[in-house]
């Protein structure tokens, strides 16, 4: 039985009616409008140092209190929030593509594609993704765009091998044999009969992942080979507060949070929507 996608408002009734996909939403709805509105509702310039005010705890001027140069942290953890959605969509989207346009044409073509596609995918599984992102950034340079490269490359198998497999399954069924009796060219069928019908699970696989690239993308940049001071980004503010954590906890504790959170609630909400989309799994 293949995961169906509901449509419209009944999608969103079964949202508000899963408790734990309901509680990832809210919390994206905090962070998604506070992340976009970040330069109208910051008090202050992510990037302007105020030395005289370094190292001040939470207070009325400084909710979140200051780092070591003086900058606001709340204004750096809001921009910081734009720099995390924005990698975490933006490394999603291009893998899911490039994943997806692959698995289709090796579970759909067969053959020699199918063996030359999914053997280069063995070989990026043969490596830890993190490790691996790691020397593809390394070998780039430390920057956030070759850190965003990185976690492409090494994502994009996922939605291959994912892909693939529904497609195999899919490419038996009743509908698709009438379409290619009926004189249908194989791009009809690929993209009107086999890409809508992969949808679903590849909108759970995609929640899933933007939380797991948020939380590389600050991984690779806590350790030098994302994201570069003074880019406001959670990993990157981390790691320069890593040396006051017994003294100032908010350096590190508040982006810990953001990240906590963030992951967390794409993580509640792909778990809720795996129950959504899955007949099988509906109570």
């Amino acid at each position: 039985m293949e995961l169906s996608a509901p449509r419209g408002f009944d999608l969103w009734r079964r949202l508000r009616h899963e408790p734990t996909a309901a509680f990832g939403l809210a919390i994206l709805l905090i962070f998604i409008p506070l992340a976009l509105c970040a330069p109208l509702i910051s008090p202050y310039d992510p990037l302007f140092q105020n030395i005289s005010a370094s190292l001040t705890p939470p207070s009325a001027d400084y909710w979140l209190g200051t780092d070591k140069l003086g900058r606001d942290l709340l204004s750096r953890m809001l921009y910081g929030a734009r720099i995390s959605l924005w990698v975490g969509t933006a490394v999603v989207l291009s893998a899911g593509m490039i994943g997806t346009l692959a698995g289709l044409l090796a579970g759909y073509l067969r053959g020699w594609v199918d063996e030359v596609l999914m053997r280069v995918t063995d070989i990026f599984f043969a490596f830890p993704s993190l490790i691996l992102a790691m020397a593809i950034a390394g070998a780039l340079g430390p920057s956030l765009r070759n850190a965003l490269i990185a976690l492409v490359v090494v994502t994009w198998p996922v939605y291959a091998r994912l892909i693939r497999g529904q497609v195999l399954s899919l490419r038996e069924q009743e509908f698709v044999s009438a379409a290619r009796a009926s004189g249908s060219q194989h791009r009809r069928i690929i993209l009107r009969h086999l890409l809508p019908n992969t949808l679903a699970p590849l909108l759970v696989q995609a929640s899933f992942d933007v939380g797991t690239t948020i939380l590389s993308v600050a991984g690779l940049s806590f350790i030098g080979f994302g994201a570069q001071p003074p880019l406001p980004e959670w990993g990157v503010m981390i790691s320069e507060g890593r040396n006051y954590i017994t003294t100032q906890w908010w350096l590190t504790g508040v982006p810990a949070m953001g990240i906590l959170l963030l992951v967390a609630a794409f993580n509640l909400f792909g778990d809720g929507l795996r129950d959504i989309l899955d007949p099988r799994l509906r109570r």
